[in-house]
């Protein structure tokens, strides 16, 4: 049976880089005095709680009597393999494959024993679906045995990173199917249930090639509820989901599957291997990092500058401006009335909420989307500052992280001659946030544990 531990209060505990910082220190002084400054701050404390540089050692286990493979796929992969290279015994075997998206590679880091690529996110291309059917081809030339080890890291984006058809279909067919998915509004788990029944890697097939050897999967969680099957649609471990689900699932959001997918999803034939499956024996997941344990660290970072603080959730999803609103609304009773909570505060939140695209979109992600209904909602009300950004440092496929709000957002969004919610309707809120320069920019992070919200209200 495989066994799945939740290292989230391990990884909680682990050192970081960003120094601790009081309301009494200059530098707590400063955070404290301009709202932006802090945000920024409380985000980058909650992605350094995540870097597998801290947290992945720790989680590995011992060299093996025979080999070691390394396998894996996510916007992480390139730093999760790197923590993994600088780990691992230089005298004992260890060789391997990860693919991450383009441009995620670590700039310090120097493949060694593990080979690097990189592919298109989040709709797949012709490099993924290669790094895919290399992935598969390298784990059947290993020929695994039962002395062996596969290490298989996994972090969210790993999906769309290993795009490999199933019979009968083409990387065209994967394409399209991904773009309607990510415009559908269906939710993350919906979205990888089908995916996980068009492929010839994910829902436990990986995990299939690589017996009898042992497999250990190392997963940084960027799904609502840290479901080890969600995650990168769960390539290494059981797939209780079925044809029949991922065949609803693209009947009720119109997603048009080419006739062989519709045959084999009717039929059964492109089933998952399911829990208690045999390929499955002694197999081992763990959640090395998770959005809550980011959303924590976060907390306790604006604690110990004296800001009464709230987490709302780590598992918030929906129609990103919609959640934006009841978020906005929330704060507005705090700054109004002073419940639920009493000002001054911080609230926040992750999870991942979706955005449903328009036949013609403009530019941005479902983190500006969240800050712009946040904004149109807030209308001006004074007190309340936000930040929403995704912890890989890409909203979307922009350049930014996400987005700041302050009260006076829409009053130099007007003064500048644009029109709020015309943009928010257009799926444009990052022509808002970049013409009042109120963008985050990160670059790519190196790990990837969801949403990050922030709402401080004054």
């Amino acid at each position: 049976m495989s066994q799945l531990h939740d290292a989230s209060a391990q990884a909680a505990t682990a050192a970081s880089s960003i120094p601790a910082m009081s309301a009494t220190s200059a530098a707590g002084r400063d955070l404290l005095a301009d709202p932006r400054a802090l945000l920024t701050h409380l985000y980058r404390v909650a992605v350094d709680r995540a870097l597998p540089g801290k947290i992945l050692a720790a989680h590995l286990p011992p060299p093996p009597k025979g080999r070691t493979l390394v396998i894996g796929a996510g916007k992480g992969g390139g730093s999760m393999a790197q923590a993994l290279e600088a780990a691992w015994p230089k005298d004992r075997p260890l060789q391997g494959l990860v693919v991450t998206r383009y441009a995620h590679i670590p700039p310090d880091y120097r493949p060694d024993r593990i080979t690097m690529l990189e592919a298109a996110h989040p709709v797949p291309d012709a490099a993924g679906e290669r790094a895919a059917a290399r992935m598969m081809q390298l784990v059947r030339d290993f020929k695994p045995t039962a002395d062996d080890q596969v290490i298989c890291l996994i972090s969210g984006g790993g999906s769309a990173l290993m795009p490999l058809p199933a019979p009968g279909l083409t990387l065209a067919d994967k394409q399209a199917v991904n773009r309607a998915l990510l415009a559908s509004g269906a939710s993350i788990g919906e979205m990888n249930c089908v995916r996980k029944h068009l492929s010839g890697i994910k829902g436990g097939r990986l995990a299939a090639a690589c017996a009898p050897a042992k497999v250990l999967t190392l997963m940084i969680s960027d799904v609502p509820g840290d479901d080890p099957q969600v995650i990168a649609s769960g390539p290494t471990v059981p797939d209780a989901t079925t044809c029949a689900e991922a065949l609803a699932i693209c009947r009720r959001y119109r997603i048009a599957l080419p006739q062989v997918a519709v045959d084999a999803l009717e039929r059964g034939e492109w089933e998952t291997p399911k829990p208690g499956d045999a390929c499955f024996d002694g197999h081992e997941q763990r959640i090395i990092a998770a959005p809550r344990q980011s959303l924590q660290a976060a907390a306790e970072a604006a604690r110990a500058l004296g800001i009464t603080t709230h987490v709302l959730s780590d598992e918030i999803e929906g129609e990103s401006r919609d959640v934006g609103r009841v978020h906005a609304a929330l704060a507005r009773s705090v700054a109004r009335h002073g419940e639920p909570f009493t000002k001054p505060c911080l609230i926040l939140s992750g999870g991942e909420t979706t955005v449903t695209l328009i036949p013609k979109p403009g530019r941005g992600g479902r983190a500006g989307e969240f800050i712009l209904g946040c904004a149109l909602a807030l209308d001006g009300q004074d007190g309340v500052w936000g930040l929403a950004a995704d912890t890989d440092g890409i909203d979307g496929v922009e350049d930014n992280a996400g987005a700041f709000l302050s009260p006076s957002t829409l009053q130099r969004a007007r003064a500048l001659g644009l029109k709020p919610n015309e943009l928010l309707a257009a799926n444009n809120g990052y022509a808002l946030f970049e013409a009042l320069g109120d963008l985050l920019v990160t670059g790519p992070t190196q790990t990837n544990v969801n949403d990050f919200r922030a709402l401080l209200i004054r």
